[in-house]
């Protein structure tokens, strides 16, 4: 079985993030068969079209990175009821120049999570709304909405809500099986 790549875009900037945390124990959790490739967003430059005629270089090697993978995870929290700025401007980076979208064919995962009761469900559907036209297929079974999140790791950020971590081992498996069906 091939191993395949898959750049997971965490959607927060904050050193201590919830989704930096659920994305790193989803690499840890994914089966031998995925490569999760851990990606913040620290460096990417606000999108500008102005630019897109002499790119900048933190563009260019981000588009590069998704072109080259197997698929997209995203991992992001919500922020007043839709997805964070910048991960918002990493889609638009991303999916541009306009027609070559370095997302386009590339199996999609969405993964929100929130301390509070909704678990970034509102962020999820943002994605989902976002995401055709630029990117792959997106995987619709299991969706994945982590609520409570807050005790979900301890101060090592290492997963230790057994819990949370039964419903990451689902997704990451069913995720896996998506992206060897779509990859066939």
């Amino acid at each position: 079985m091939a191993t395949h790549t898959i750049v997971t875009i965490v959607g927060s900037l904050r050193k201590e993030s919830f989704s930096l945390k659920v994305a790193n124990a989803l690499a840890k959790l994914a089966p031998a068969s995925l490569k999760l490739d851990v990606t913040t967003l620290h460096d990417i430059s606000f999108f500008n079209q102005d630019l897109e005629a002499n790119p900048p270089a933190d563009w260019l090697a981000f588009r590069e990175k998704l072109q080259k993978s197997n698929g997209v995870l995203f991992v992001t929290p919500e922020y007043n009821r839709s997805i964070p700025g910048v991960l918002k401007n990493a889609i638009d980076v991303g999916s541009r120049p306009y027609g070559k979208s370095s997302f386009l064919g590339k199996p999609t995962g969405i993964v929100s999570n929130s301390p509070g009761a909704l678990g970034g469900v509102s962020a999820a559907k943002h994605l989902q709304n976002i995401l055709p036209g630029i990117s792959g297929p997106i995987l619709g079974q299991p969706e994945i909405y982590l609520n409570g999140i807050g005790d979900a790791f301890n101060e090592k950020g290492e997963l230790v809500k057994e819990a949370v971590q039964k419903v990451l081992q689902q997704y990451i498996n069913a995720f896996a099986a998506f992206i060897e069906q779509q990859n066939r």
